[in-house]
């Protein structure tokens, strides 16, 4: 019964933020993103302490394809707000005092 009720969680999980995410306005998908990351960095912590109590091979396996989507997610996220920042800033370059 177990394995119905995380599926069951996951589903629901799956759905609200599927939910969630598609009724955010355009002008916070910014801070969105930096919050997001935030939530990845917690979700690589979590694969890698499961990997650490992992007992059997194929629990390896999985944790360790866990760690690796998590930091390329976390990475990935960091490079896009990034990104999306640089669009924000001014190309003009501010006028030198003196007039030389």
């Amino acid at each position: 019964m177990e394995g119905f009720v995380a599926l069951y969680i996951f589903m629901l999980a799956a759905f609200t933020g599927y939910e969630i995410i598609s009724k955010v306005p355009v002008i916070l998908h910014t801070p969105l993103m930096s919050g997001s990351n935030f939530v990845h960095g917690i979700v690589l912590v979590g694969a890698m302490v499961a990997v650490g109590h992992a007992e059997s091979r194929i629990e390896m396996i999985i944790g360790f394809f866990a760690v690796l989507l998590a930091a390329g997610n976390a990475a990935g996220g960091y490079v896009v707000t990034e990104r999306m920042l640089e669009m924000f800033k001014s190309d003009k370059k501010p006028a030198k005092k003196g007039g030389h």
